[in-house]
């Protein structure tokens, strides 16, 4: 499947803090909601894009995908990943333009630009849930920062429900107001049990550490899908 052919493609540059505007961004989130044919699945789980790429190899998602499939097979779960890439089925990652943008979002301090990318995500997102209404039976999203705040836009605008971690509570048993980004990592357990638990509610499965492997030796990790960091 190509999206976007080579020889349609801008030659605006992916490593600037107005990725957002760019053409073949715009158009590939356009196709998929407009064109993309969406699987039926028991679950539908939003997950954060990385700075790794494709993001289905980086070490985040790696960590995400060792919370779900530890609890649902794959048939059941189809994994959507948001933020700067707009909104991408994990499926669709190795295609272009998501394999090849650069800039992360956390690290654009231009405030029109920060607006604009809620007022943007937030549409396509309700969009995606209009889309999507009758394809799944439950989602959930794992999301902190602007993104959270683009899929709480969008879960009011569309109606659609969507279960939001990590909680409200947990995330404000780690606020550490001196850093510049408060609420720190997603790769933090107590955020990776709140996923967990998430999956848990719909699937009626337990189980008692979601990384028990030992995938994460300490709350605080630097990982991949820390884009403000970088």
């Amino acid at each position: 499947m190509t999206i976007i052919p080579e020889d349609e493609r801008s030659s605006l540059p992916m490593d600037t803090d107005e990725i957002i505007y760019h053409p073949d961004m715009i158009r590939a989130n356009e196709w998929i909601l407009s064109e993309y044919e969406v699987p039926h699945k028991d679950v539908c789980i939003f997950v954060p894009c990385s700075k790794k790429k494709p993001y289905h190899e980086s070490p985040s998602h790696k960590i995400f995908d060792k919370v779900i499939f530890d609890m649902l097979d794959s048939e059941k779960v189809h994994i959507v990943v948001f933020g700067t890439c707009g909104v991408t089925p994990r499926e669709l990652d190795t295609e272009y333009p998501f394999t090849d943008y650069k800039f992360m979002l956390g690290k654009c301090n231009v405030a029109k630009i920060k607006r604009d990318f809620i007022r943007m995500e937030s549409n396509r997102l309700a969009r995606y849930l209009e889309k999507t209404r009758n394809n799944y039976r439950h989602r959930i999203a794992y999301c902190i920062g602007d993104f959270r705040k683009a899929m709480e836009i969008a879960v009011d605008m569309s109606g659609i429900d969507v279960t939001i971690v990590p909680k409200e509570e947990t995330l404000n048993s780690h606020v550490q107001p001196e850093k510049k980004f408060i609420y720190g990592s997603l790769n933090q357990k107590s955020y990776l049990r709140d996923l967990s638990d998430a999956i848990s509610s719909v699937v009626g499965k337990k189980i008692l550490d979601p990384l028990c492997d030992g995938s994460e030796s300490n709350e605080n990790p630097v990982n991949d899908n820390d884009w403000y960091l970088f």
